[in-house]
């Protein structure tokens, strides 16, 4: 204690406030950086006491989501932050700064791959891009920056309920980027714990549960290093003690349980099923002279070659309508599946100028009338709708794709050999409270959930590793198994643990052949977010945040006489 003491004093005395700043602001970034490399490791490994620690390529690191997060917790609570001194503004407008330039820093490194997209297939010059995709992380760090500045404003003098009231509003942010204004909850904290001693809070609190309890143990071990107490008294010393005992307990408790909820899920037997990953360059996918024509004969021999019971096809694999395939192409595929103990699920675009478009999937199965069909409900803006007053900005771009149809929230899933299958079209994946609706009634609980992408757009990037640890996040959730098929990669068989069971390299054109188990029942977050949503999150982080307010204001105010 004595020695942390020294070292402040020199710190203070030595460096000039501008330096105090910028040290300041250098940290914060950094720590931002560290946030998003923590969701999946950008560099390869250089030695082995680094693959030791659980940094491997591409996976997810949550010791150091703690760490990132917790030096931002630090910054925010330098007691420099609580006063005004001669070195900067009001402690909420530091605070509000160091938290948005940590947000900042953070959401570009993890969806910088954006650039990608608008400018190497959207033909959006290079530094419209670059600005578009610092202007929208910049624009959703403000969720994080009001987080901050209000806990500087609002935060009980009591060091427990500061932390609380800390993660309290973290979640209100990351609840507010993953929902309103369509949201985009990509690179959430949580999902660096996938992997982690936190990893079994998900089947009972979700994602913005795990970002909670990340932001409560950052701003805990932050404020126990910062401890002071009065001459060392027993008292700080207690306390420190209650708080490190909090941590652990906390890191712990999954382990300790007797019985997880993916334990208390049933099996609903094994599914063969064959992957097709077709790995059709994403600047000659829709070109009729190219790579559709490349993609046509590839996947008719792949889904007629198939031995499986059930064989998927990525998002638009067949990236044409219907109605402008060669006239012997669909009835030949349909005719392949309508004996036998075969089935397919093949993504395709469907409808015409009068009723509008959908990106969809269509199921082939014996014995059927019509095609069973689904339709993507959660669009993405700019690539699937248009937000109001940002046409001139897609006009911009040479992207073949423009306002679709929204399908409903709630679709029948796919009936075959006693599984259900609940599939989703690219980014649905990421919103777990819509998911989450397919529970409600569990006898049409999914079964399996099949998730179908084109990341193509983002070229040789960390979208693909990033969007697996979403799909094994949501496993762990449901307590259901996810396959993935995706026309570039990363396409992959996950089990209702979270775990990777099979998966092909990425960039190749592979097929892989694996066996899913599907599982019924529902974990206590499965349970609760189908009849309520995300609103008892919302409910107990706003109680929090009130009742942190109210103790703050009630300490602030001046003692009454009494008169005799």
């Amino acid at each position: 204690m004595a020695l942390h003491n020294l070292q402040r004093r020199w710190l203070h005395r030595s460096a000039s406030p501008p330096t105090r700043a910028l040290a300041r602001v250098l940290l914060a970034l950094l720590a931002g950086g560290a946030h998003a490399a923590s969701l999946a490791w950008p560099f390869s490994s250089p030695a082995n006491f680094i693959a030791a620690l659980g940094v491997l390529p591409g996976q997810p690191v949550w010791w150091l989501e703690l760490l990132a997060l917790s030096l931002l917790a630090w910054l925010l609570t330098d007691g420099r932050t609580h006063s005004k001194d001669a070195g900067g503004g009001p402690a909420w407008q530091r605070a509000a700064l160091w938290a948005w330039l940590f947000a900042s820093a953070w959401l570009t490194c993890t969806f910088w791959w954006l650039f990608v997209a608008m400018h190497t297939y959207g033909g959006l010059p290079g530094l419209l891009a670059a600005l578009a995709v610092l202007a929208l992380a910049g624009l959703l760090a403000l969720y994080y920056g009001a987080a901050a500045a209000l806990y500087a404003r609002m935060a009980p003098g009591n060091r427990a309920g500061a932390a609380l009231v800390f993660a309290a509003l973290w979640l209100l942010a990351e609840l507010a980027r993953g929902t309103w204004l369509s949201g985009f909850g990509w690179g959430a904290g949580g999902y660096a714990q996938v992997t982690g001693p936190l990893a079994g809070y998900a089947p009972w609190i979700g994602v913005y549960g795990l970002c909670a309890l990340t932001a409560w143990l950052a701003m805990t071990l932050a404020q126990t290093l910062r401890w002071q107490s009065a001459a060392g008294a027993p008292r700080g010393g207690r306390a420190q003690l209650g708080h490190l005992t909090a941590v652990v307990l906390v890191l712990l408790l999954p382990l300790l349980l007797i019985r997880a909820p993916a334990d208390a899920t049933q099996s609903t037997g094994h599914l063969s099923v064959t992957l097709l990953q077709g790995n059709i360059p994403q600047d000659e996918k829709f070109e009729a002279g190219s790579g559709v024509a490349l993609a046509l004969p590839w996947y008719g021999e792949q889904l007629k070659a198939s031995q499986t019971s059930l064989v998927i096809a990525p998002e638009t694999a067949i990236a044409v309508l219907p109605a402008q395939l060669p006239p012997a192409y669909w009835p030949d595929l349909q005719q392949g599946f309508a004996t036998g103990q075969r089935a397919a699920l093949i993504g395709i675009p469907l409808g015409n100028d009068q009723d509008g478009y959908t990106n969809s999937v269509l199921g082939l199965k014996p014995a059927q009338g019509q095609p069973w069909r689904y339709d993507k409900h959660h669009l993405v803006p700019f690539g699937e709708f248009i937000p109001p007053l940002f046409k001139w900005f897609t006009a911009m771009m040479h992207i073949p794709l423009g306002d679709f149809n929204r399908g409903p929230l709630r679709q029948p899933p796919f009936d075959w050999q006693g599984q259900k299958l609940a599939t989703n079209i690219c980014y649905e994946d990421l919103f777990s409270e819509e998911l989450g609706q397919q529970f409600y009634d569990p006898a049409l609980a999914p079964t399996v959930f099949v998730n179908v992408s084109n990341l193509a757009w983002f070229g040789d990037s960390l979208a693909q590793a990033q969007h697996l640890q979403i799909a094994r996040l949501r496993a762990l959730e449901f307590a259901r198994p996810f396959v993935l098929v995706t026309n570039t990669g990363t396409s992959a068989i996950v089990d209702h643990r979270g775990r990777v069971v099979a998966s092909l390299p990425r960039d190749t054109r592979a097929v892989l052949v694996g066996e899913v188990e599907g599982r019924s029942g529902l974990t206590p977050y499965a349970w609760w977010l189908a009849r309520f949503g995300l609103w008892p999150l919302w409910l107990l982080a706003l109680a929090l945040v009130g009742l942190g307010a109210g103790r703050r204001w009630r300490r602030n105010q001046p003692a009454v006489l009494e008169h005799p």
